[in-house]
C-alpha cells in the first residue's frame, strides 16, 4: 500500500496548461475517483503520476518517495505504479498468461502459480490462461488488464476510465469484480471517470476536477448531499434549483418553507434532488402538480411534474419506486423531504435552473 501526495502540480502540452496548481492526497489503501468532463485534466493527472508526463511545477510523492519534482524524475518502471488504460492495451500476440506475466521478472515460465492466483483474484477461471485477447469478451479483457497491473504487487493502481467502453450490464459486473480484487490486495487506487454514478459507488473519496483545478474533494455522500456550489450540484446528478430567501435555518421558495442544511442566508438558489420530492394525493402536499411524463426503469421511475401557478411555471422531477409511479396526466400532491442545500444567488439562474454547468462534453 502507498500513500499518494500531489502538491502544487501544473502540467500541460506545449504552451497549453491542462493542470493548474492542483493538490490531492490519496490515503494509503483507499480509493479516490477523479471525476470531470472531457478536457478537465483527468487523464493528464494520471499521466503525471504514472511518469508518462513531466509536470512543469510541483511534486508527486508515492509511498513517501518523491517521484517527480524539482530536480527529481523517476521513469514509470521505477515508480511501483500499476496502470490500467481504457482499452486494456493487452498484447494481441501473447496469451492471457503471457500478458499477466509480462511485467514480472524473467524467466516467466516460473510464474504459473502467480498467474493462476491473479486470475482467481479478478474472477476469471484458470482455463482462460491459454486463450488470446481476441478470444475474450470486453469485460474479461479488462479483468486481464487489471491482473497484469497487479502482477508486480504495486502499491498504487491507476485506472483510466477502464469500464467506459463496456455495455451497461457488463460494466457493472466488471466494476464490481475490479473493486473486490482491489480491496483484496489493499492497494491505493485512483480512478478517473466521467460517470457520476461510477465515481460515487466505487470510491472512498470523490475529487471533482474542472478546467485543471479541483472544485471539491470529499466523500461520495458529502459531494452529493453538500456540494460546494450549484455547478457541482448539477454535475453530480439531477438538481432542481429554485429561487428562495433563507434565514434562521429555513428557506421560503416556490415549494414551501423548507429546513436548510449547511447553506447560505439571504437571496439563494435552493437545491432539491429528485428523491427529495415525494408524491401524495392532491391537496396533501406543499403544492399540486400534473404528471407530464414518466420514465420507468423497473426498480424506480423518474416522474416529470408540471406545476403552474400565477404567472410562473416550474417543471419538477421526482424519483419514486417503480411500483408507486403515477400515470401521465394524473394530478398529484408534491412534498419535499429532508433539509435542502442553499447557495448564494448568482447571475445565470433563470426559471429555477442554471444556464451554465460543468457539463460532460
Amino acid at each position: 500500500m502507498s500513500e499518494l501526495k500531489i502538491h502544487g502540480v501544473s502540467a500541460g502540452y506545449g504552451r497549453e496548461t491542462v493542470l493548474d496548481d492542483v493538490a490531492l492526497t490519496v490515503a494509503e489503501g483507499s480509493t479516490t475517483a477523479v471525476l470531470g468532463g472531457s478536457g478537465s485534466g483527468k487523464t493528464t493527472l494520471l499521466r503525471v503520476v504514472a511518469g508518462f508526463l513531466r509536470p512543469t511545477t510541483g511534486t508527486v510523492t508515492v509511498d513517501g518517495r518523491t517521484v517527480a519534482g524539482p530536480g527529481t524524475w523517476l521513469p514509470p518502471e521505477r515508480r511501483g505504479v500499476g496502470y490500467v488504460r481504457q482499452d486494456g492495451a493487452l498484447f494481441p500476440h501473447l496469451s492471457v498468461a503471457g500478458n499477466i506475466a509480462f511485467g514480472l521478472p524473467w524467466p516467466r515460465q516460473r510464474h504459473h502459480d502467480r498467474v493462476l492466483e491473479l486470475l482467481d483474484l479478478v474472477g476469471l477461471p484458470a482455463a482462460v490462461a491459454e486463450r488470446h485477447p481476441h478470444q475474450l469478451s470486453g469485460g474479461q479483457q479488462q479483468r486481464v488488464a487489471l491482473a497484469r497491473a497487479l502482477a508486480p504487487r504495486p502499491g498504487l493502481i491507476l485506472l483510466d476510465e477502464p469500464f467506459s467502453s463496456l455495455d451497461t450490464a457488463l460494466r457493472t459486473a466488471t466494476r464490481e469484480a475490479t473493486a473486490r480484487a482491489l480491496r483484496a490486495t489493499g492497494a491505493t487506487v485512483v480512478l478517473v471517470t466521467h460517470d457520476q454514478g461510477e465515481a460515487l459507488s466505487f470510491a472512498d473519496e470523490v475529487a471533482i476536477l474542472k478546467a485543471g483545478r479541483f472544485r471539491q474533494v470529499a466523500s461520495p455522500r458529502t459531494v452529493y448531499r453538500e456540494p460546494v456550489d450549484a455547478e457541482v450540484a448539477e454535475f453530480l446528478g439531477d438538481a432542481l434549483l429554485v429561487a428562495g430567501s433563507a434565514s434562521d435555518g429555513r428557506v421560503a421558495c416556490r415549494l414551501g418553507t423548507l429546513p436548510t442544511a449547511h447553506g447560505s442566508d439571504g437571496d439563494v438558489d435552493v437545491m432539491i434532488r429528485p428523491e427529495q420530492l415525494t408524491l401524495t394525493r392532491p391537496g396533501a402536499g406543499e403544492l399540486d402538480a400534473v404528471v407530464r411524463d414518466v420514465a420507468y426503469f423497473g426498480h424506480d421511475a423518474v416522474v416529470e411534474l408540471d406545476v403552474t401557478g400565477g404567472e410562473s411555471r416550474d417543471l419538477l422531477r421526482s424519483r419514486v419506486l417503480g411500483v408507486d409511479a403515477p400515470a401521465p396526466g394524473e394530478l398529484v400532491g408534491v412534498s419535499v423531504v429532508g433539509p435542502v442545500r442553499t447557495f448564494p444567488r448568482v447571475l445565470g439562474t433563470r426559471d429555477g435552473r442554471r444556464s451554465d454547468s460543468l457539463g460532460v462534453g
